[in-house]
Formats: structure tokens, C-alpha cells, sequence
């Protein structure tokens, strides 16, 4: 070797900057050689310099290293490795395939050509590169993650590029659907009360990774779990993606809102063995995915993507480790949603473990102590832990709240009885010791499924724009179009469609848990009865701004709810409400003290009491197609129930402020047909 280069370090894995140059490492078991390529500017169709590691002096166990003098940050790098080709074994090594650092910290990408990768012979000019990344050159103005608790949260999940993306943002055209674009738009997010802006991927993600001429919007198809993806940057340069995405997180901490990360950590976007060789492998296939006993040529497709990371192998498990560390040390984020969590309950056979390690690893961190963590306790594989998954910290995605409710405000049978579960904080479901009420997310819409509005404007999906026959999507949605499939001009269905939508909201912000709230469905935002949007980066997908005005009682109306949820101790207690420390709940129905949890039962009444604190609501929830009244129970001397809620009445009667309500001077409540009421004892 010369002067310039010598063996360097097995540690840290990935390219680390040092004094003098960069190190560089990288896991490749079955490897019998390994190449580092080094490109003097990103879109350079060759490299600039090939560095060839010797087995023997750049090799430490299974760990390939290096140090180049030198070399700073913004060098762009990769790699090719060389070993057997034997599907059946597992191994599937190609040097003419260039492959992308597993911990690369930057991705440049201005040439990449998915299907190079998939076809044979070099695609040096048209891959995925590193970057070389300095850490500790940004300058955080003393930021520090929020840590703010479940309990007293509300959720704001939200496409990074959708939100500002629509000409309608008012968004400079350079930075609509980038992380700097957002920024522009913190102050409606600040005054629409959410705590928590929860995002849907930003680990750099393979936009190709779709039908033909259609794009991964969604970003559920990562290939760099390290770096920020690319696509949401403003500047040229290859820093980019770290720096503007460090700025996003510093103007919401200012904002108060925390960051949360939707991460991927149960496949890559490789696929199955028809997929493209891209980084993982090329590196060491059966190191990094599950694969077939009976044939190690195929993968476990437990994500539905085709392939499945084996997250609980030595090397996986640092590799998650590593990079939760990276993201909350490094990038100052504030917790995870991981998707289909239960993938990582597998092992290396697909068989459920017991104690899964990854889990439990993540769960004890140190570094992650202070961060949120929350399981989709489900996976494509059928394996569904809701309420039971790994652990004591770990927060859930509440499948079971959204299907409940669905159903009830669609006037479903034997729903109420389950609904008085659901409000109440799942304890039916989460029953475990020290689990509390906070560790359920509660949703009734997210990005995976119909949106609010057409939640209540589609009785089936319509999914024909994403060139798959309308056969992807979920067929289980739990809608109601009222009369009519779709937009319509009549104004009694529209009616309908829009209470129904504030009584869906009313329900999920009185319930007891951690509310998340869907981008745009404050403001009726459509899809057209796309449930599957996964492909549509277009309007389909995006926040139209001009919602905002249009919708704007409704908007009002979500505003008075998130403010009713984050001041009421009610919704931050950690104990149950059916426990017997902390606040109380007695059931009621049309007449107090005998709630109607019959099969064809489509009504509920509760009430919620903190002496304490001085606080006292009473819920109606009315899903007949009739008015009921509702006896009011008896009050202490000197006090009257107020108005908060009537979602039959026409904004701003629809939602006024708990302290300047109007009274109740009846001793019952008539509760329109389909309708929801919040009334405020003092």
C-alpha cells in the first residue's frame, strides 16, 4: 500500500472521519475480496481511484477496513465485493455490481438506474453512492430532544414531501415537498396543536421501487438506513440531505414539536431474487436476510416487499442498534415508529422467539432510554401482536381502536360493548403489569388506508390508478359512502359526511391513549377513494392548501378538540380510568346509570370525573339514524353541564370554548341522529 493508504480500523463500522483522512469498514463475511471506489464528484461515471483491501492486512474477522489520508467529508464512495455466486447457498456475490455502504451517512443518487442493478453486467455509472459525513460539524445552537411524555402527546402523522408539494403551499417553488418546505410551514402546525410530527420514511429510499411510471411516494422501500433521503433536499450538494434535514428537526424543537421517525427495519428495497443487487447483497445475503430453509436461492417475504431483514443476526441487530443510536445522538430526533415491528419478533428460520434479542436491546439502550418507541405489532406474514408485544417501554399502533370505532360509527352491531374498551385506553387488550393507557396509539386513519373524508365518502377502494387492477389495497375498510359512491352535490349527504367526520375526531380525542391524527384529515383532504397511495406522488396524494379555507370550520373544530384533549388531566393520567386510583368513568345510555351494550346497540354515554382537578365531562354518542335524549345525571348544587361539542350543529356552535359554553338548561340532551355531544359540568 502507499503512504496515503494503510489498514486502518474494523471499527467504527462505515466511513468515519479522522484528523489525517477517513476510515473506512464494512461487513462481508463470504467475501474473497473487496474494492473500495472513490469518485471525485457524484455523477462521475467511473471512479477516480480503486482501492484494492488485502485479505490479510485490511481484513479483521469478517470485517473489510481501511484509512485513505486525506479524504474529508463530501467524499463520494463505494464498493464492489467479490465472492461466489450460488443462489442455492445463499450467496449471491457480483463485482459488477456496485453496492452502497450499509452505514453510509449520505446517498447521491443524480444517475441511479434500478434496473442496471437488476440486469446483468456493471452498473458502475448508474448506482447508488455514499457520502463521507462529518458528524460533528453542524452547529445544533444547543438543541436538545424534547422528551416529552406520551401521556399529553398528540401525533401529527405526515409525508414529508405531500405537505408542501401542492403549488397551493405558497411554498418558494425550489422548496416545495423538502424538508426546508416544511419548515415554512411549522406555524400551522404549531397552531394546530399537535405535540408531535410523525414522519412518514426519511431513511434514504429507492424512488424506482414501483410499477412502470409510478414512483415510491411512501418511502416504504429503504436502502440506507443512515442517511436522509436525498429526494427532500434543496441544495446541489452532497451534504445536504444532512444538513437541511438537521435544520427541519432544530425548527420544530424551537416549535416545541417533536420528531418522530417511521423506520423500516423489516426489508430493503433489494426485493426478492429477482431484484436488483444494491448493497446488502452484494455484502453478505444470508447475513442480511431470511431466507428459504428448503432453498436459500429465495427469501421470507414476511413485509410483503419480497425480501425480510434477518433483524435478529449479530450484525443486523448492531447494524439497528447502531443506526437508532446515530439517529437520536447524531440527528437529535425524538422517537421511532417502526414498521411491521413483528418482523423483527422472527428469527433467522421466520420462527416466532420467545425474547426476541433486537427488542429487547432497543427497549434497554441507554441511548434510546429517553426516546419514544412504537410497534406496528403486526407483519405481512400473519403475525399479529397487538397488545402483547416484546417488552415494557415499547408504545403500539392501536389496529384494534381503529377497527372498533370504525365499525361503530358505521352502525355495526355488538360494537358499544367494545367501544367502552377502546375509549377507555384498550385495557381489554393492553393488560400486561405497568403498561399504561398512554401506550396506546390511538388512530382511525393513517397513510396506509382511506382518508378521513373518504372514510366517509367510499364503501370500496378504488385503487385502478396505481396499475395493479385495483387488486392492491386492503378490501377491510370499514366505510360508508351514505347514498353515494364518491363526490357529490347533494348537501344532505355532504351533511352527513362531515359530521360523521367530526364524530370520528370527537371520539378519538376523548378516548384515553395517545391521539394521532392523519395528515390533512383536519381538513377533509382526499384521495378519491385511493386507499393504497403508496405510488401517487402527485395531488392524489398531496395537501392541497386551498383545503385549509374551504374546510376551514372543520380545521376550527379539530383545534378546539386538540386544545379540550392537551388541557384536561383527564387524558394525560398514566393509570386507566377503570382503575381505582386516578380519574373516574361511570357509564350511562339514554337513561343515566344503564348503558345499552346490546347487539344492536348504537349508543353510549360516559362520564368522565377528576375531583382533583376540578374536572367533570359527559360524552354522548349517538350512531342511530334517529335522535335520541339523553337524561342528564344529577349535579352537585350550584353546577350546570355546558355545551363543548354538538357536532350536528353548524360551526362555530359545533365547538365552543369549555369556559365560555353555553349552558344546558335542560335535565336531558337531545342528541341528533349520528351525532356526538361533550358536555362540561362547573
Amino acid at each position: 500500500m502507499s503512504d496515503r493508504v494503510s489498514p486502518g480500523l474494523p471499527y467504527p463500522l462505515g466511513a468515519t472521519v479522522r484528523p489525517d483522512g477517513v476510515n473506512f469498514s464494512v461487513f462481508s463475511k463470504n467475501s474473497t475480496a473487496v474494492e473500495l471506489l472513490l469518485f471525485d464528484r457524484e455523477d462521475a461515471p467511473t471512479p477516480s481511484e480503486v482501492i484494492k483491501l488485502h485479505p490479510k492486512q485490511n481484513r479483521t474477522f469478517y470485517y473489510w477496513h481501511v484509512h485513505v489520508k486525506g479524504l474529508k467529508a463530501g467524499q463520494v464512495y463505494a464498493y464492489r465485493a467479490h465472492g461466489p455466486m450460488v443462489p442455492e447457498q445463499g450467496l449471491r456475490f457480483d463485482a459488477n455490481k456496485v453496492l452502497l455502504d450499509p452505514y453510509a451517512r449520505a446517498v447521491t443518487c443524480s444517475t441511479y438506474h434500478r434496473k442496471a442493478a437488476i440486469d446483468p453486467g456493471d452498473n458502475c455509472a448508474l448506482a447508488m453512492r455514499g457520502v463521507v459525513v462529518d458528524p460533528h460539524s453542524y452547529d445544533w445552537e444547543g438543541d436538545i430532544p424534547l422528551q416529552r411524555p406520551f401521556a399529553g402527546s398528540v401525533f401529527y402523522e405526515m409525508h414529508v414531501g405531500g405537505f408542501t408539494r401542492h403549488p397551493s403551499s405558497g411554498v418558494t417553488p425550489e422548496r416545495r415537498g423538502t424538508y426546508l418546505g416544511l419548515i415554512e410551514k411549522i406555524p400551522y402546525l404549531k397552531e394546530l396543536g399537535v405535540t408531535a410530527v410523525e414522519l412518514l420514511p426519511v431513511q434514504h429510499f429507492d424512488v424506482q421501487d414501483a410499477a412502470p411510471k409510478r414512483q415510491n411516494y411512501w418511502g416504504y422501500s429503504p436502502i440506507a438506513f443512515f442517511a436522509p433521503h436525498r429526494g427532500y433536499t434543496c441544495a446541489p450538494d452532497v451534504l445536504a440531505p444532512v444538513r437541511e434535514f438537521c435544520d427541519l428537526v432544530k425548527a420544530l424543537h424551537r416549535a416545541g414539536i417533536e420528531v418522530i421517525l417511521d423506520v423500516v427495519f423489516n426489508h430493503t428495497t433489494e426485493g426478492d431474487h429477482h431484484g436488483p443487487t444494491l448493497s446488502y447483497r452484494g455484502l453478505e445475503n444470508r447475513g442480511y436476510y431470511t431466507l428459504l430453509g428448503h432453498d436459500r436461492g429465495l427469501y421470507a417475504n414476511y413485509s410483503g416487499c419480497g425480501n425480510t431483514l434477518n433483524a435478529n443476526h449479530s450484525v443486523v441487530r448492531r447494524l439497528i442498534l447502531d443506526c437508532l443510536r446515530y439517529w437520536v445522538r447524531v440527528m437529535h430526533v425524538d422517537g421511532f415508529r417502526f414498521d411491521l415491528a413483528s418482523v423483527m419478533s422472527r428469527d433467522q428460520n421466520g420462527e416466532l422467539l420467545k425474547e426476541p434479542p433486537i427488542l429487547w436491546e432497543i427497549e434497554s439502550d441507554p441511548v434510546l432510554a429517553g426516546t419514544k418507541i412504537i410497534a406496528e405489532a403486526w407483519d405481512a406474514g400473519g403475525l399479529y401482536q397487538v397488545g402483547s408485544f416484546t417488552g415494557h417501554r415499547w408504545a403500539e399502533w392501536n389496529g384494534q381502536y381503529r377497527d372498533d370505532v370504525r365499525r361503530f360509527i358505521c352502525g355495526h352491531g355488538e360494537t358499544v360493548a367494545k367501544l367502552t374498551h377502546r375509549v377507555t385506553g384498550s385495557r381489554d387488550i393492553y393488560n400486561q403489569p405497568g403498561r399504561d393507557p398512554s401506550r396506546s396509539v390511538n388512530f382511525i386513519t393513517c397513510h396506509d388506508g382511506f382518508t378521513m373524508n373518504d372514510l366517509c365518502s367510499y364503501e370500496r377502494k378504488h385503487n385502478e390508478d396505481n396499475g395493479e387492477d385495483n387488486r392492491d389495497g386492503s378490501d377491510d375498510n370499514h366505510s360508508c359512502n351514505y347514498g353515494v359512491e364518491g363526490p357529490t352535490q347533494d348537501p344532505a349527504i355532504e351533511a352527513l359526511r362531515l359530521r360523521q367526520c367530526k364524530n370520528l375526531l370527537t371520539i378519538l380525542f376523548v378516548s384515553q391513549g395517545t391521539p394521532m391524527l392523519l395528515m390533512g384529515d383536519e381538513v377533509r383532504r382526499t384521495q378519491r377513494g385511493n386507499n393504497n397511495g403508496y405510488c401517487q406522488d402527485n395531488e392524489l396524494s398531496w395537501f392541497n392548501w386551498d383545503d385549509v379555507q374551504k374546510h376551514a370550520g372543520l380545521l376550527r373544530f379539530v383545534k378546539g378538540l386538540i386544545r379540550l384533549n392537551l388541557s384536561h388531566r383527564l387524558f394525560k393520567e398514566e393509570v386507566f380510568w377503570t382503575e381505582p386510583a386516578g380519574p373516574e368513568v361511570d357509564w350511562h345510555g339514554v337513561r343515566v346509570q344503564t348503558p345499552d351494550l346490546a347487539h344492536d346497540s348504537h349508543s353510549l354515554a360516559f362520564e368522565l370525573t377528576y375531583p382533583e382537578h376540578g374536572e367533570h365531562l359527559y360524552i354522548i354518542l349517538n350512531s342511530y339514524w334517529e335522535s335520541l335524549v339523553f337524561t342528564l345525571p344529577p349535579l352537585p348544587s350550584g353546577q350546570s353541564f355546558y355545551r363543548v361539542i354538538d357536532t350536528a350543529l353548524d360551526s362555530p356552535n359545533d365547538y365552543c370554548e369549555p369556559d365560555s359554553a353555553p349552558p344546558v338548561l335542560a335535565t336531558t340532551y337531545a342528541a341528533q341522529a349520528r351525532s356526538a355531544i361533550v358536555l362540561r359540568a362547573r
